[in-house]
C-alpha cells in the first residue's frame, strides 16, 4: 500500500512539473502570425539569455515615436552552437530585425535572424520562425 502512495505522489509530481513546462513554452502559430511580417530597426536595451527563448528588446522608431518590442530568439543552447554568447548583444547595438508580429498586437515578435548596418547576419537559432521565413521567400521566388 505505502508503495502505491509513493508511485500515485511521484506520477503527480512529474505531471504537475510537466504542465508548467508546457505552459510555459508555446507553438509560434498560437502567438505569432506568419502573415504579419515586420522590419524593425532599433538600438538593442537588452539581451535577455534565458529559457526556453531568448529575448532582444530594442527601441524602434515609429510614426515619430519610439515603440519598445521584445523579440523572440532561440534557447540559449541553440545559440551557443551558432556562435553567440550571453554578451553578443550589448545595449546601444543597433540592428535590423525581420520578424513575424504576435497574434494580439502586442509589441511582440520572433525573429530567424538579425542584421547589423554592416551588413553582417546572425541566425536567433529559432527552428520554427527559420522555417516559417524560408518558406515565405520560397512563396517570394527568392
Amino acid at each position: 500500500m505505502q508503495l502505491k502512495k509513493l508511485s500515485a505522489a511521484a506520477i503527480g509530481a512529474v505531471l504537475a512539473v510537466t504542465a508548467v513546462g508546457a505552459a510555459a513554452h508555446h507553438s509560434f502559430a498560437t502567438e505569432f502570425d506568419r502573415n504579419r511580417p515586420i522590419r524593425l530597426e532599433g538600438k538593442v536595451v537588452m539581451f535577455e539569455w534565458v529559457n526556453p527563448h531568448s529575448w532582444i528588446h530594442i527601441d524602434v522608431r515609429r510614426n515619430g515615436r519610439v515603440e519598445r518590442w521584445r523579440v523572440e530568439g532561440g534557447a540559449p543552447s541553440a545559440l551557443l552552437r551558432r556562435g553567440w554568447n550571453r554578451n553578443s548583444l550589448p545595449a546601444g547595438t543597433d540592428i535590423i530585425v525581420d520578424a513575424f508580429q504576435a497574434r494580439d498586437g502586442d509589441t511582440r515578435a520572433s525573429a530567424a535572424e538579425i542584421r547589423f548596418p554592416n551588413g553582417r547576419e546572425l541566425s536567433l537559432g529559432n527552428p520554427t520562425t527559420e522555417a516559417v521565413a524560408a518558406a515565405a521567400r520560397r512563396a517570394q521566388g527568392n
